[in-house]
């Protein structure tokens, strides 16, 4: 595949609001014209044999689901995305049909968000598919919602159901909740939010300590996905498989019960615990009423 030839196909392929990116790709950089003063940045990779088994799954939801990740860092903070560039490292002998797909599912998964792609780089080396996706985003209508907010009391709950995203594909064909998040935001008062990528326990416990508290969950209480009831341990699965990309959040009890009252989601809010007075730790506490301490489980990548 010829590198220049592709990218001109990129160019073909791009359409923009010429108001909001009056420079896309062609030139050495974009130019994106923002409605605020603050910007928020994630970036993410996505790797063949790590997060996608690009033989299986195929190059267009290789792209989709790098896309779909940046997004989901989006909607943890409640923001609202701007524009996105990507960049691809393509194995020797790449097909150019290959990564005309890669680009299509990058762009699938952005467009229903008005995240627009525009810029990247494209090079080849000897290792796997590998694709970096940088998002960018403003804040939805109130100041962004970081991990560290939670405070004690406030009530643990989660979007969606847990657990075996990977004995299916919906690992791959998550809907970055951005929607549901700035409805959150727009409507209650969310202390601290977190999405669901690495696991529960441990995204829950990333968000414990950032708050410089601790947390209880409940057992009984934890939305088991389907995906993963055909498993030896349902529990272990939804506290500790990851890819779920739901979001994890917490809010006064008095807040909770109106929101479970009146479930406004297209999905179902459940709560699942508690975040309590202590320097650091999870409990776990079972329908028996006994508690026990949590380790936190999850992904995490080994150097």
């Amino acid at each position: 595949m010829k590198e220049i030839p592709f990218l001109c196909w990129i160019r073909s392929q791009s359409v923009f609001d010429p108001f909001a990116v009056p420079v896309g790709p062609g030139d050495d950089m974009a130019l994106v014209r923002p409605v605020t003063d603050d910007l928020l940045v994630t970036t993410d990779q996505l790797l063949d044999g790590v997060h996608i088994v690009l033989a299986d799954h195929g190059p267009q939801a290789a792209g989709r689901k790098a896309m779909a990740r940046g997004l989901s860092d989006v909607a943890a903070m409640a923001a609202e995305p701007v524009a996105a560039v990507a960049t691809l490292a393509l194995p020797p002998g790449f097909a150019r049909a290959d990564a005309e797909a890669v680009y299509l599912g990058l762009r699938a998964a952005a467009e229903p968000f008005d995240c627009p792609l525009v810029g990247g780089d494209v090079g080849s080396w000897g290792g796997p598919l590998a694709i970096t996706v940088t998002v960018f985003a403003r804040p939805g209508l109130r100041e962004p919602i970081l991990r560290s907010g939670a405070k004690v009391g406030d009530a643990v709950c989660v979007t969606g159901a847990l657990g075996g995203a990977w004995r299916t594909t919906r690992h791959l064909t998550f809907t970055p909740r951005v929607a549901e998040a700035l409805a959150l935001a727009d409507a209650f008062d969310v202390h601290a939010m977190i999405d669901l990528s690495d696991g529960l326990s441990v995204d829950l416990a990333h968000l414990a300590e950032a708050s410089g508290l601790a947390a209880e969950l409940l057992a009984d209480a934890l939305p088991i996905h389907a995906d993963a009831k055909g498993l030896e341990d349902p529990l272990a699965a939804a506290l500790g498989d990851g890819e779920d990309y739901e979001l994890l959040f917490t809010l006064s009890p008095d807040q909770a019960d109106r929101l479970l009252a009146i479930q406004p989601l297209v999905v179902p809010v459940t709560r699942i615990g508690t975040i309590v007075e202590a320097a650091a730790g999870l409990t776990l506490i079972g329908a028996d009423g006994r508690r026990q301490p949590l380790e936190p489980t999850g992904w995490e990548h080994q150097t």
